[in-house]
C-alpha cells in the first residue's frame, strides 16, 4: 500500500509538471486557431512556422547568444573557480560571495542595473549588450559547477607529473584538466540552458531588431499565434530526444564498466 501511494504521488507530480506541455503539443496540431475548440488534425502551423521569418530570426539570435554567452562564461567561470579553489586564502570566501551575487539577485534588479550601466557607458542597447548581460549572469553557474571539482583535486598527481619532467602547462592539461572536465561541461550546459531560458534580463538589455524568442513571444502575447505552440512542441521534442540519447549512452557506458569489472 505504501509503495502504491509513493508511485501515485510520483505520477501526480509528473502530470502536474508535464500536463501543460502535453496540452500545448496536442493543440499545436489543431486546425483551429482557438485553444478551446478542436476542429481537426493538421500540420499547417508547422508549415507556417517555417515561413515566419521573425520567428526563425529570433531563434537564431537566441541560439547564437546562448552559445557565445555559455562559451565565454565557461572560460571565465572555470578560470575563476580554479583560482578560488586551488589556493586557500582568507579573501576567497568574500570573492566567492561576490561572484554569486548575479545568481542570487533578483533578475529584474540585475536587468535594470545592467541597462543603466550600458547607458552610462554610452553603449547602445543591441545584440552585443544582451550577450554581455548573459555572460554576466551565467558565470556564477559555471563557478558553482566547477568549484567542487577543483576542491576534489588530488594535487599529489600534479606534483608527480612535475617530478617526472612535465612542464606546468603540460601537467595542467594532462592531469588537472581531465579531472575538471565533467564540471566544466556541466557548467557549460547549465549556462546554455539559463541563457536560452532568460527573458527579464534580455528584455532590459536588448535593443530593437535583436529579439530573442522570449522577447518576441512577449511582444506577441496579446495575439499569440498557433505557430508558437508548434515552436514550443519542436523545442520540447528536441530536448526530450537529446535527454534520451544521453541517458542511453550513460547506461551503455555503465554496463560496459560493470562487465569490465566482472572480467
Amino acid at each position: 500500500m505504501k509503495k502504491f501511494f509513493k508511485s501515485s504521488y510520483l505520477v501526480l507530480i509528473i502530470l502536474f509538471l508535464y500536463a501543460p506541455i502535453l496540452v500545448t503539443a496536442v493543440y499545436s496540431f489543431n486546425s483551429a486557431k482557438s485553444r478551446g475548440v478542436w476542429e481537426g488534425f493538421t500540420f499547417d502551423w508547422y508549415k507556417e512556422l517555417l515561413e515566419r521569418d521573425d520567428i526563425i530570426e529570433a531563434l537564431s539570435v537566441t541560439i547564437v547568444c546562448a552559445l557565445i554567452a555559455a562559451l565565454v562564461a565557461t572560460i571565465i567561470g572555470s578560470m575563476a573557480a580554479y583560482g578560488i579553489g586551488s589556493k586557500q586564502k582568507k579573501g576567497n570566501s568574500f570573492i566567492l560571495s561576490l561572484a554569486y551575487i548575479p545568481m542570487l539577485n533578483a533578475d529584474i534588479v540585475t536587468g535594470i542595473s545592467l541597462m543603466l550601466l550600458f547607458t552610462i557607458a554610452g553603449l547602445e542597447l543591441s545584440f552585443m549588450t544582451m550577450v554581455l548581460s548573459h555572460i554576466t549572469f551565467c558565470i556564477p553557474y559555471v563557478i558553482l559547477s566547477v568549484l567542487p571539482k577543483v576542491r576534489q583535486l588530488d594535487w599529489s598527481l600534479y606534483d608527480a607529473a612535475r617530478d617526472l619532467g612535465c612542464t606546468p602547462t603540460r601537467s595542467f592539461w594532462k592531469v588537472i584538466f581531465p579531472e575538471l572536465l565533467p564540471g566544466i561541461l556541466t557548467g557549460f550546459l547549465l549556462a546554455l540552458t539559463m541563457s536560452l531560458d532568460d527573458f527579464i534580463i534580455s528584455n532590459f538589455t536588448t535593443g530593437s531588431g535583436a529579439n530573442n524568442l522570449s522577447t518576441l513571444i512577449y511582444t506577441a502575447k496579446m495575439g499569440l499565434k498557433p505557430e508558437f505552440r508548434a515552436l514550443s512542441t519542436v523545442i520540447f521534442g528536441i530536448i526530450f530526444i537529446i535527454l534520451i540519447i544521453v541517458n542511453v549512452v550513460a547506461l551503455k557506458k555503465q554496463k560496459n564498466n560493470k562487465r569490465g569489472n566482472e572480467i
